[in-house]
């Protein structure tokens, strides 16, 4: 992917704001006309660099903070817009103050007068289990790479492979993320994982963006060696958790609203999974799972052209085997089943507990770690089968099992 450049202008826009309001956190009566002249300076900086900013995140979220803070403070977007006074800088201090790291601090630069952002969480792990930034859970086919995440400032495939020959189930096998240049802060990185190979670094050995001002706004940390990696991309606010869990890897991270709606043209997004799900076609339905269980159970009677899993689970088995790790019947406790059914490898019970583990660290709503619906989004246009109950679900694999056990 080309790297991100742009003539936009809005970090000397922010600058020449926080160099004249730096010092005014708690602005008096007779001070907010002042603060009200540098803010339609600001807005008047913004408007003059606009063409040349669309799609630039830090643009339009300096739009709607010059918004809030003009209400806030009660200020008329008519009046004086005379340039705002450059604050004397202290003895000693420099001038790369006023383009210092800040800048490629989300939080701090772009929320710096306004409300926290909303983040988002999507996480793919297992067989695999999608759940995407609108909450929204599936198990899906999808093999092959797909694109997970694709923005204006982040982009992320994952290829996912058969876990035995000729089985449906499939699982992640390769993970690539592309964080792109961005402004003054980092330049463009490339992450890859594959099976058995959990680096903790860029593809070019580096552990950070690289030689811009800002670099360490995108960092990577070893957690567990050759298990556990985190990625912290501070310059868009955005968490990554990647971890390897027996072969497969596991994917989870958390981001702005913001950030994951900074598409150059939403039309083209239908194949990003964390934004719109899998395709109805990639989705997984409980007649494909019987039909696909019963014909691998016929196969490995067979002969031994299909590998047998590791270790034959029956529902009971698997129930009990879950219930070790996740005792709460959410779906996270029912792709565990439904991956020891299918597999037969426990350590898809392990990826599906540290999948909710990374939820509970990323989620920003803790009132929505469980879900309990198995959930179906869908292109315009697409009709869906009404959602299938937990009960009914845990039905149906019972039921597969027993046909194999008549075959």
């Amino acid at each position: 992917l080309p790297a991100v450049t742009s003539p936009c202008k809005i970090l000397k826009c922010n600058s020449e704001f926080w160099a004249a309001t730096s010092g005014s956190h708690h602005l008096g009566t007779e001070e907010a006309p002042e603060f009200c002249t540098a803010l339609r300076a600001y807005a008047h900086c913004t408007r003059r660099t606009a063409r040349t900013c669309r799609g630039d995140l830090a643009y339009h979220s300096a739009v709607h903070g010059i918004d809030d803070l003009m209400e806030q403070h009660n200020c008329s977007k008519d009046g004086p817009t005379s340039q705002p006074r450059l604050r004397t800088l202290p003895p000693g201090d420099s001038q790369e103050r006023s383009d210092s790291p800040e800048i490629c601090h989300y939080e701090k630069s772009f929320h710096k007068h306004s409300a926290a952002p909303n983040y988002t969480h999507c996480g793919l792990f297992g067989d695999p289990h999608l759940r995407t930034f609108t909450d929204t859970f599936q198990t899906c086919k999808v093999q092959g790479a797909w694109p997970l995440i694709d923005n204006n400032y982040l982009n992320v495939q994952v290829t996912n492979t058969p876990v035995l020959p000729g089985s449906t189930a499939t699982a992640t096998s390769k993970l690539t993320i592309i964080f792109k240049s961005f402004q003054e802060c980092v330049d463009q990185k490339v992450y890859q994982a594959e099976m058995d190979e959990l680096p903790a670094a860029f593809v070019d050995g580096s552990k950070n963006g690289g030689d811009k001002h800002g670099a360490n706004s995108l960092k990577i940390t070893e957690k567990v060696s050759g298990q556990h990696i985190e990625i912290q991309a501070k310059y868009i606010g955005t968490t990554i958790v990647v971890r390897q869990v027996g072969r497969y890897l596991t994917f989870a991270v958390r981001m702005p609203e913001e950030v994951v709606n900074a598409v150059e043209d939403r039309d083209s997004q239908g194949l990003y999974l964390c934004l719109r799900g899998c395709p109805l076609n990639q989705q997984i339905d409980f007649q494909t799972i019987r039909s696909a269980q019963g014909t691998e159970g016929r196969a490995r009677r067979k002969g031994p052209s299909l590998s047998a899993p590791p270790q034959a689970f029956t529902y009971e088995t698997a129930t009990a085997k879950c219930k070790e790790k996740l005792p709460v019947e959410d779906l996270y406790f029912q792709s565990c089943v439904f991956d020891l059914l299918t597999t037969g490898d426990v350590n898809f019970m392990l990826a599906a507990y540290y999948a909710f583990e990374d939820v509970k660290m990323l989620h920003s709503n803790k009132d929505k770690l469980h879900l309990y619906e198995r959930t179906r989004e869908l292109a315009p246009g697409n009709a869906a089968p009404s959602a299938t109950s937990p009960a009914l679900w845990v039905a149906l694999l019972c039921l597969s099992q027993c046909l194999l056990g008549l075959l």
